[in-house]
């Protein structure tokens, strides 16, 4: 079903506005992941933790969602089409392992705001995990930084099923213009 233009328009709007909110804000869970470990004062060291954790549910979780399903929705409502270029269906291939590994790496950030709000962290506690938020934090950044490349420069190609429904339709279209013209 094509979406309408004024539709289109605005589902590209919360696209992009909910996918820009997301690169932003696992910046943000990376530059905090890397003030929690590298800071040696204890309270900005507990504050890090604390606000990641409020920034995961409260910030990432959401707007991963929110751009999950708007690029879905645009993808399935205008000739872009899920499975007929491959830029769209890469997208759609990291984003969706993204979203599932983001719901995954929520319980150890759950874990360490815990730890964090019940005493100070001193630099040997939980030092293995704080390195792991720092890594997959950057991993994370890299993964939307790929994705937003791919919608920015929309490379050329498309799938087999992309060209077979292309055929299907300049098919159509041909036989349309000859019983028009008969």
């Amino acid at each position: 079903m094509a979406m309408s233009p004024r539709l289109r328009k605005v589902a590209l709007a919360a696209h992009v506005t909910s996918s820009v909110g997301w690169f932003g804000a696992v910046a943000v869970f990376l530059a905090l992941a890397a003030a929690g470990l590298a800071s040696q004062d204890a309270q900005m060291v507990r504050a890090a933790y604390l606000v990641m954790g409020l920034t995961g549910w409260f910030v990432i979780v959401p707007l991963c969602f929110a751009s999950l399903l708007t690029g879905l929705a645009l993808s399935l409502g205008t000739t872009w089409g899920l499975f007929r270029h491959y830029w769209v269906l890469a997208k759609t291939l990291m984003t969706i392992p993204a979203t599932l590994v983001l719901l995954v790496h929520m319980q150890p950030i759950d874990h360490i705001a815990d730890v964090a709000a019940k005493a100070s962290l001193s630099g040997a506690v939980l030092h293995g995990l704080r390195v792991q938020l720092v890594v997959q934090a950057g991993a994370a950044l890299l993964v939307l930084l790929v994705a937003t490349v791919l919608s920015v420069y929309k490379p050329k190609g498309m799938t087999r099923y992309g060209w077979r429904r292309q055929n299907e339709q300049r098919t159509a279209s041909a036989v349309m213009a000859e019983m028009t013209t008969a």
